[in-house]
């Protein structure tokens, strides 16, 4: 009985093995797809692909010049109203940064040429 336990659990780790293949590699198409290139992540695979699609419809609907404030309003607005307040970004093609974030709340990426900073801090309600 157990050596029929084992191979079980033997194909079930398998199958589960081409399941997460096949998903990182459907999540690398969609990736090419928008012309997305995670740079720096720590944030569940939702809340990135969220991310990359907001990003990308607004740069689709920018006309020409690439308009960085609008886009860093559109990424904050979409992600305090989805997922609580404190979130901030950074738009731009070229810039440094240093930033505290809250476990699970940053996303480095870039789209075309663009390079966006998505990232949360926690807030602490002030005791008067």
């Amino acid at each position: 009985m157990e050596g029929a336990e084992l191979e079980l659990e033997r194909r079930s780790k398998f199958l589960s093995s081409l399941i997460q293949q096949k998903k990182a590699k459907e999540h690398q198409e969609q990736h090419s797809k928008l012309n997305v290139h995670v740079r720096a992540a720590d944030m569940p695979v939702l809340l990135q692909d969220r991310a990359f699609r907001c990003a990308r419809e607004q740069l689709d609907s920018m006309p020409g010049k690439l308009d960085s404030k609008r886009l860093a309003l559109a990424l904050k607005k979409e992600f305090d109203a989805a997922y609580g307040p404190a979130w901030h970004c950074i738009v731009g093609t070229s810039f440094g940064s240093y930033v505290t974030h809250s476990t699970g709340g940053f996303l480095y990426f870039s789209i075309d040429k663009v390079y966006i900073l998505l990232f949360r801090t926690a807030v602490e309600p002030l005791d008067r």
